[in-house]
Parts: C-alpha cells; sequence; structure tokens
C-alpha cells in the first residue's frame, strides 16, 4: 500500500510562486516505475488533470498551466514536487498528488489528501 501527503500550499498574491511536494510511504517497491501526477479541484468543479510525470520524466501538461507550472520527481526521496509561477486566481484550488503503478500484478491507483492553494490579492 502507497500513502500519499501533500504539503507547501498556502496563500499567494497573483504572479507570485509556490512549489508543492508529494511524499510517497508505504510497502514501495517500485516507486521509480510509477506515474505521478497532480490534479486540482475547484469549488463547485470537478477535479482536473494538471500535470503528469512518468518513469523517465516524460512529462504532460494541463493546456491552462503550460509554461507556467513544471512537475518533478526525486525517486531517491520518493517525492513529487509542482513549481507553480507567474500564479493567477484561476489557480486556487485544492491540489492533490496522484500515483499508479503494478503491484502484484495489478494496477493500482492512489490520491493524497490534497492541500490548499490559494491565489488572491
Amino acid at each position: 500500500q502507497v500513502q500519499l501527503v501533500e504539503s507547501g500550499g498556502g496563500l499567494v498574491q497573483p504572479g507570485e510562486s509556490l512549489r508543492l511536494s508529494c511524499a510517497a510511504s508505504g510497502s514501495i517497491s517500485n516507486f521509480n516505475n510509477m506515474a505521478l501526477a497532480w490534479y486540482r479541484q475547484a469549488p463547485g468543479k470537478e477535479r482536473d488533470f494538471v500535470a503528469i510525470i512518468n518513469s523517465i520524466s516524460t512529462t504532460n501538461y494541463a493546456d491552462s498551466v503550460k509554461g507556467r507550472f513544471t512537475i518533478h520527481r526525486d525517486n531517491a526521496k520518493k517525492s513529487l514536487y509542482l513549481q507553480m509561477n507567474s500564479l493567477k486566481p484561476e489557480d486556487t484550488a485544492v491540489y492533490y498528488c496522484y500515483a499508479h503503478g503494478i503491484f502484484g500484478g495489478t494496477m493500482r491507483q492512489f490520491w493524497g489528501q490534497g492541500t490548499q492553494v490559494t491565489v488572491s490579492s
């Protein structure tokens, strides 16, 4: 089983930066081979994809964050990061860490509890 814990959220002004972290723990034997991603959900909205990074560090981003956000993984620390620059009020949401991989021959998916990011002047 994998546990994911996000941190780094907070209140910032438009144009400022923030870095989110996601620490993985538990019975992880193949963290290096897991795909890792960030999703976000604003009040009254559906949970939306933000960014993903696979085991060979290939990345993909939602159009709304391209050029502003960067996803990065540190396999030695079993951690995932999201560097958010040029933040806008519309980036305000709860940000969730996500991971999936093969455990015992079965695909498993894991979610963190979320961390609040508020962008306001």
